[in-house]
Protein backbone atom coordinates (compact mmCIF):
# COMPACT_ATOMS: atom_id res chain seq x y z
CA UNK A 1 0.00 0.00 0.00
CA UNK A 2 2.99 2.44 0.70
CA UNK A 3 4.17 1.98 -3.00
CA UNK A 4 0.88 3.00 -4.39
CA UNK A 5 0.27 5.78 -2.12
CA UNK A 6 3.86 6.99 -2.82
CA UNK A 7 3.46 6.20 -6.75
CA UNK A 8 0.05 8.08 -6.53
CA UNK A 9 1.23 11.30 -4.34
CA UNK A 10 4.23 11.82 -6.42
CA UNK A 11 2.65 11.14 -9.96
CA UNK A 12 0.08 14.02 -8.54
CA UNK A 13 2.67 16.29 -7.90
CA UNK A 14 4.41 15.99 -11.65
CA UNK A 15 0.64 16.09 -13.03
CA UNK A 16 0.40 19.46 -11.81
CA UNK A 17 3.93 20.65 -12.41
CA UNK A 18 3.36 19.46 -16.49
CA UNK A 19 -0.25 21.16 -16.17
CA UNK A 20 1.77 24.50 -15.01
CA UNK A 21 4.00 23.80 -17.55
CA UNK A 22 1.66 23.60 -20.40
CA UNK A 23 -0.99 26.30 -19.41
CA UNK A 24 0.98 29.18 -18.24
CA UNK A 25 4.11 31.46 -19.03
CA UNK A 26 5.89 30.41 -16.27
CA UNK A 27 9.54 28.60 -16.82
CA UNK A 28 10.66 25.37 -15.18
CA UNK A 29 12.97 26.68 -13.30
CA UNK A 30 9.98 29.15 -11.44
CA UNK A 31 7.98 26.18 -11.33
CA UNK A 32 10.75 24.07 -9.35
CA UNK A 33 11.26 27.08 -6.95
CA UNK A 34 7.59 27.51 -6.10
CA UNK A 35 7.49 23.50 -5.22
CA UNK A 36 10.19 24.45 -2.63
CA UNK A 37 8.54 27.29 -1.31
CA UNK A 38 5.47 25.22 -0.61
CA UNK A 39 7.11 22.83 0.92
CA UNK A 40 8.78 25.30 3.41
CA UNK A 41 5.55 26.57 3.74
CA UNK A 42 3.77 24.09 4.32
CA UNK A 43 6.22 22.80 6.82
CA UNK A 44 6.19 25.70 8.81
CA UNK A 45 2.03 25.79 9.14
CA UNK A 46 2.95 21.73 10.36
CA UNK A 47 0.93 19.99 7.93
CA UNK A 48 4.11 18.44 5.84
CA UNK A 49 4.45 16.27 8.48
CA UNK A 50 0.74 14.99 7.91
CA UNK A 51 1.39 14.41 4.25
CA UNK A 52 4.46 12.71 4.79
CA UNK A 53 2.33 9.92 6.65
CA UNK A 54 0.16 10.13 3.88
CA UNK A 55 2.25 10.24 0.37
CA UNK A 56 5.11 8.35 1.95
CA UNK A 57 8.62 8.81 -0.56
CA UNK A 58 6.12 10.35 -2.78
CA UNK A 59 6.30 13.42 -1.03
CA UNK A 60 9.62 13.61 0.64
CA UNK A 61 11.67 12.44 -2.77
CA UNK A 62 9.94 15.54 -4.69
CA UNK A 63 11.05 19.35 -4.23
CA UNK A 64 8.55 19.72 -2.00
CA UNK A 65 10.10 17.63 -0.09
CA UNK A 66 13.07 19.49 0.03
CA UNK A 67 11.56 22.28 1.29
CA UNK A 68 10.31 20.49 4.20
CA UNK A 69 13.62 19.20 4.91
CA UNK A 70 15.03 23.23 4.88
CA UNK A 71 12.53 24.34 6.79
CA UNK A 72 12.33 21.37 9.67
CA UNK A 73 16.21 21.52 10.12
CA UNK A 74 15.91 25.52 10.47
CA UNK A 75 13.64 25.29 13.11
CA UNK A 76 15.39 22.69 15.07
CA UNK A 77 19.10 24.86 14.21
CA UNK A 78 16.88 27.91 15.84
CA UNK A 79 15.92 25.86 18.63
CA UNK A 80 19.12 24.45 19.42
CA UNK A 81 21.90 27.33 18.33
CA UNK A 82 19.60 30.20 18.58
CA UNK A 83 19.23 33.13 15.66
CA UNK A 84 22.77 31.37 14.45
CA UNK A 85 20.44 28.70 13.53
CA UNK A 86 18.72 30.40 10.80
CA UNK A 87 21.74 30.72 8.99
CA UNK A 88 23.26 27.31 9.50
CA UNK A 89 20.15 25.09 10.03
CA UNK A 90 19.57 24.43 6.70
CA UNK A 91 22.77 23.59 5.13
CA UNK A 92 23.11 21.07 7.55
CA UNK A 93 20.05 19.83 7.30
CA UNK A 94 20.10 19.15 3.45
CA UNK A 95 24.18 18.47 3.28
CA UNK A 96 23.12 14.69 3.13
CA UNK A 97 20.74 14.82 -0.06
CA UNK A 98 23.15 16.93 -2.06
CA UNK A 99 26.21 15.35 -1.18
CA UNK A 100 24.07 12.13 -2.43
CA UNK A 101 23.00 13.59 -5.38
CA UNK A 102 26.86 14.93 -6.27
CA UNK A 103 28.18 11.53 -6.01
CA UNK A 104 25.78 9.41 -7.57
CA UNK A 105 26.04 11.63 -10.92
CA UNK A 106 29.35 11.75 -10.27
CA UNK A 107 29.90 7.66 -10.55
CA UNK A 108 26.51 7.98 -13.45
CA UNK A 109 29.41 10.12 -15.55
CA UNK A 110 32.27 7.92 -14.94
CA UNK A 111 30.05 4.74 -15.79
CA UNK A 112 28.34 6.15 -18.79
CA UNK A 113 29.88 8.67 -20.43
CA UNK A 114 28.99 9.93 -24.07
CA UNK A 115 30.81 9.70 -26.97
CA UNK A 116 31.96 12.27 -28.73
CA UNK A 117 30.31 12.77 -32.20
Amino acid sequence: MEYLSSFLFGGTLCLIGQIIIEKTKLTPARILVGYVVAGVLLSAIGVYDKILEIGASGASVPLTGFGHILAKATREAIDKDGPIGIFTGSLMGAAGGIESAVIFSWLADLLFRAKKK
